[in-house]
């Protein structure tokens, strides 16, 4: 049985420092508990409580919750509305998929001034004639049932017919009742049943060890007392009940022969009605499959991955099965992995070997074989703060060899050649067909071959004189006034 504990609560009070006095929210959903307790003693200034997903057959243990706003108990137990008299903020409540039968137990919530929003879908109340009316009209303060706002006419006709809606609906309440009680019964005798067979099979395995040979007053084996057992005829004796527990063994040992996949196909097939009762042995059945997959996982050894061949050859490996891409240029590889996002930093290793990169997310290994030997002291991993990614450059190692030959000896006569064509000047030679500029062969130094040198291009230009005009009659020749430049 899982109970409330204050480790429990202390746990889920991260967001508040561990403090449970003074906490506000609580989340205890999927948590297999099966009673409603503490809270009210740790936690008085809760206002949201989450209990879904759990097996709660009780709403209890709440009413000193003052503060209480929010309750949620969906996917449990309950069968009836209660004890939330002293909820006095209680706004909402949730209370889907439970098995509500008594419907009249709403009226628990009459005097809650502050109760605004319930949830009754999934419970067998739900499926009542004039439901909806009902709760509409007991409730006043209501102002949305299962998701859907209540109107004001709604409530005026509710409010109308309550006289005869109320007796309709207890009709159907007491019907559920006497449903509810043959279901309790029937599971009660299922348990019995199953109690009973296991004992019996203990007391035959107990006998079968423990036989023995015994002879009576005429020398036969057995106990004197089986005279006045059926059956008995001196020499043997027949149990009655010998037929059944044949028929019990055989049984057993079908149900033993079977394999685990064929029981779990005859469980979920099974035909069972929605009951508390059917829920909680669902939950145990669940618990025990579970408790198998532990013990086979603890017996089994899981075999290491191999990251290198009997070689020393690296293999490639992507357990994290991330995306990523390897790149290369003329100096670099480049490696882009994909990690996520949210992931933190520290669950990241990167590792950069001559021939390979390896890196760990979160214990799974991403290895890669790479093209060229690089540079391990240069190579640098960087990580994107917006998408997360993890970007690792590494260098190409660039090695020049060079292979050393003897070069052959040669002659004095052909060293002292060699030293004469070294200490000879060079020329540059000019390809006759560039020359479309300058000449610089013809250029002389008299200036007759100044005045007749190439212009740019090979063009040739020829000045021509310009004659004077003669000065007319009219011209007076003033030395005060300055000569034209």
């Amino acid at each position: 049985m899982v109970r409330i504990t204050e480790e429990l609560v202390r746990k889920r009070a991260e967001h508040n420092e561990m403090q449970i006095s003074t906490l506000e929210e609580i989340s205890l959903h999927q948590q297999d508990i099966e009673r409603l307790e503490h809270l009210d003693k740790w936690c008085r200034d809760l206002k949201i409580l989450y209990l879904q997903s759990n097996l709660i057959p009780k709403i209890e243990n709440v009413s000193r919750l003052k503060k209480l706003e929010y309750l949620n108990l969906a996917l449990n137990n309950i069968e009836k509305i209660e004890n939330l008299e002293g909820c006095e903020s209680l706004k909402k409540l949730d209370l889907t998929v439970n098995f509500v039968g008594e419907l009249t137990s709403v009226e628990c919530l009459k005097n809650l001034y502050n109760f605004r929003e319930l949830f009754l879908t999934g419970n067998p109340c739900a499926d009542y004639e004039h439901y909806r009316n009902f709760v509409i009209a007991t409730l006043p303060q209501l102002q949305w049932l299962d998701g859907i706002e209540i109107e004001r006419s709604e409530r005026i006709k509710a409010i109308q017919n309550l006289p005869y809606i109320r007796g309709r609906i207890l009709e159907q309440q007491e019907s559920y009742r006497k449903k509810r009680a043959k279901q309790k019964e029937k599971s009660q005798n299922v348990n019995k049943g199953n109690a009973v067979n296991s004992h019996e099979n203990d007391e035959s395995s107990y006998d079968s060890d423990n036989t023995r040979d015994e002879t009576n007053a005429h020398g036969v084996p057995g106990d004197s007392n089986k005279e006045n057992r059926p059956g008995f005829n001196g020499r043997w004796y027949t149990d009655i009940n010998e037929g059944d527990k044949r028929a019990s063994e055989c049984k057993q040992t079908k149900e033993d022969d079977k394999t685990d996949e064929e029981k779990n196909a005859e469980f979920w097939n099974q035909k069972t009605g929605y009951t508390p009762e059917s829920r909680i042995e669902v939950h145990n059945y669940m618990k025990e499959l579970k408790k198998k997959e532990e013990k086979q996982s603890e017996t089994e050894t899981v075999r290491p991955r191999r990251l290198f061949s009997d070689d020393g050859r690296p293999f490639n490996v992507n357990e994290p099965k991330v995306e990523f891409s390897l790149t290369e240029d003329n100096e670099n590889i480049i490696l882009d992995v994909a990690v996520f996002k949210h992931m933190d930093t520290s669950l990241v290793d990167c590792d950069v070997q001559p021939h390979f990169v390896k890196v760990t997310l979160k214990g799974k290994v991403l290895q890669l074989c790479l093209p060229e030997e690089v540079n391990v002291g240069n190579s640098t991993a960087k990580r994107s703060q917006i998408t997360g990614h993890l970007l690792v450059t590494m260098p190409k190692v660039k090695q020049s060899i060079v292979s050393a030959k003897t070069a052959p000896l040669k002659s004095a006569k052909e060293s002292s050649k060699e030293k004469k064509k070294q200490n000879e000047s060079n020329y540059l030679e000019v390809d006759a067909e560039a020359r479309k500029g300058v000449d610089v062969t013809r250029i002389i130094a008299d200036n007759e071959a100044k005045k007749a040198t190439a212009l740019p291009f090979g063009s040739r230009v020829t000045k021509t004189e310009i004659p004077e005009h003669a000065n007319s009659d009219s011209f007076v020749d003033d030395p005060s006034v300055p000569p034209l430049l």
